[in-house]
């Protein structure tokens, strides 16, 4: 009994954020797409109610997701508040970053020249391509013999 509730004091609590008059944006990566709030703040980054280095535990992705507002030189004056579903971490992260670069487009049109020159503000499209019939994967096919 006393090792259930020490597991569940592990676990980090999620927090009920106000963003009313925060700008809102879209981002999506793969199978991931991400609901983005952006309002003036003190550099905080939320994603699905948890700290973002809780939920991005990989320094790697991380990064990616403040990439936007270190690149814009804002990382400091921007709250961001993000629901993320669908897709794995990376997908994720990359989801958000669209969703941050568009959402801070919105909030200062001067950043868009800055974004667009990483190529923030565009989707990434490639997805996992379909399997076929008569293929093992995408395009590998079974191993040929001729006997």
């Amino acid at each position: 009994m006393d090792q259930t509730n020490q597991q569940s004091s592990d676990k980090p609590k999620k927090i009920k954020l106000d963003f009313k008059d925060s700008k809102y944006a879209t981002g999506r990566r793969k199978r991931s797409i991400a609901k983005v709030w952006v309002k003036k703040g003190s550099g905080n980054i939320h994603v699905n109610g948890l700290k973002m280095n809780e939920y991005f535990k990989r320094p790697v992705h991380q990064i990616i997701v403040t990439r936007p507002l270190e690149i814009s030189a804002v990382a400091t004056s921007y709250d961001v508040k993000c629901s993320v579903k669908g897709g794995g971490l990376s997908g994720q992260a990359g989801a958000i970053i669209l969703g941050i670069s568009k959402a801070l487009i919105s909030h200062d049109e001067n950043l868009k020249k800055i974004l667009k020159k990483d190529k923030l503000t565009t989707r990434d499209s490639r997805v996992v391509e379909r399997k076929k019939y008569g293929h093992r994967k995408a395009r590998r096919s079974f191993q040929f013999s001729k006997r």
